[in-house]
């Protein structure tokens, strides 16, 4: 079952700062670089009064931690769930700045978000508290500073009350040029087509890539998915799309299985996004939570929490892959038992960096007064991450090191490069 206990939280942390630690040595990064990059900016942590729908007033949390802006703009998104704190949010900062200069992208990275279960709240009480907290975070967020994005419990509704908060704050004069302050907007509010799907898209075409690389096909390959939200359906659609079998799922309330394949779409027409949950789902059986990483199969992607993955389960683990949805769902522990025994990870900042390359087009749309239909977008966006892909590949091959590693000494080899050539200030 998907664990959410204080320890595992603010051990992400713990995990981001081991992978970084490890790759500087390999690279023997810059010692005053490694100091810089090492903590972050700014960590904006605010408190903000909203009314309920019964007139009684409660005071929320509100979190935003800004890692490193050498490239660009802050980037990243924003999510609504019970294990948001300071430490989470900087661990996964730090892990989108990798996965943005990963991507070649003009960005830095940033997370965020509020420490509630949205599922207790109204839509009424959910707007209110969006834009209450939009209005607490003031001028720390824009759209050349930090642009948030959807992630956990948040989505395009979100982000469309974040956009209109935002540009009721300034000027008239302004507001048509600041549509780009949040990315994956509805398409009817300067939205992407097509970005609903490209973080699942880019987890499933770095399989595809993975398995092609080795002679083989997708045709007839199990694989079983941990959450099932946005990035665990659109992998598991585009998966069984190309002849792949789902054959279990896993959220916070139920693990479903079914040898003969689970419908996606009939899972996710029963998991709506306001129930939240696969349980009670009849096409397939419900089994014990501890089996599922034990079972059979040739694909696994953990697409919910952190630190899902450990020493504690990593030796069940049957699949030849592991796909990373989630930001940080295995720690060092289990990395390396999955690596001793002859299992490849695609780590998370290639994986699942469809939803970053896919609000990057959004923030180029929005900026230029442009409008890119759903073709154009997904043809742009598989360019881009098979570049990316295949950049990893060449590294692991020359390098004869793992993905992340690999991954990791891209990501922050062209970060140094950025400072060694503009200096440090003053």
């Amino acid at each position: 079952m998907i664990e959410t206990k204080t320890a595992n939280r603010q051990s992400m942390y713990d995990t981001v700062m081991n992978q970084f630690h490890k790759t500087a040595d390999i690279i023997n990064l810059n010692p005053n670089i490694k100091k810089i990059l090492g903590i972050t900016n700014n960590e904006i942590i605010v408190h903000f009064p909203v009314k309920m729908d019964n007139g009684k007033v409660a005071v929320f949390t509100g979190y935003r931690v800004q890692h490193n802006n050498a490239l660009g703009p802050y980037k990243g998104g924003l999510r609504y769930h019970p294990t948001v704190d300071v430490d989470a949010a900087k661990a996964l900062a730090m892990w989108m700045t990798w996965k943005t200069s990963l991507a070649g992208l003009p960005y830095g990275g940033a997370k965020g978000g509020i420490q509630i279960d949205p599922r207790n709240y109204s839509d009424a009480e959910l707007e209110r508290i969006t834009r209450r907290f939009t209005y607490a975070l003031g001028e720390n967020i824009g759209p050349e500073h930090d642009i948030p994005a959807p992630d956990v419990n948040t989505n395009t509704q979100t982000m469309a009350w974040i956009a209109d908060t935002y540009m009721s704050t300034i000027s008239t004069s302004e507001r048509s040029q600041n549509q780009h302050v949040v990315t994956g907007k509805p398409v009817g509010s300067g939205g992407l087509e097509g970005r609903d799907r490209a973080t699942g898209f880019g987890v499933f075409l770095t399989i595809k890539e993975l398995v092609k690389s080795r002679g083989e096909n997708l045709k007839g390959k199990t694989f079983i998915v941990q959450g099932f939200g946005n990035v665990g359906y659109w992998a598991s659609k585009f998966l069984t799309e190309e002849g792949a079998l789902l054959v279990s799922v896993q959220d916070a309330h139920a693990t479903l299985y079914n040898a003969e394949g689970i419908s996606v779409e009939d899972l996710f027409e029963h998991s709506s996004p306001r129930k939240g949950s696969i349980q009670g789902f009849t096409g397939a059986r419900e089994i014990d939570p501890k089996h599922f990483f034990g079972l059979k199969c040739d694909i696994l992607i953990p697409a919910a929490l952190g630190n899902q993955i450990t020493e504690e389960n990593a030796y069940q683990i049957k699949a030849g892959i592991v796909a990373e949805g989630a930001n940080g769902p295995t720690n060092p522990e289990g990395e390396k038992i999955l690596l001793e025994n002859g299992i490849t990870i695609i780590p998370d900042i290639l994986c699942n960096s469809g939803g970053v390359i896919g609000s990057y087009f959004e923030w180029l749309q929005n900026r230029n007064g442009e409008l890119w239909e759903l073709e154009e977008v997904m043809q742009k966006l598989e360019k881009k991450i098979l570049q990316v892909f295949k950049k990893v590949q060449t590294e692991v091959a020359e390098r004869e090191t793992d993905w992340r590693t690999a991954a990791y000494i891209i990501a922050i080899s062209r970060i140094e490069t950025a400072y060694r050539q503009r200096g440090i200030f003053p």
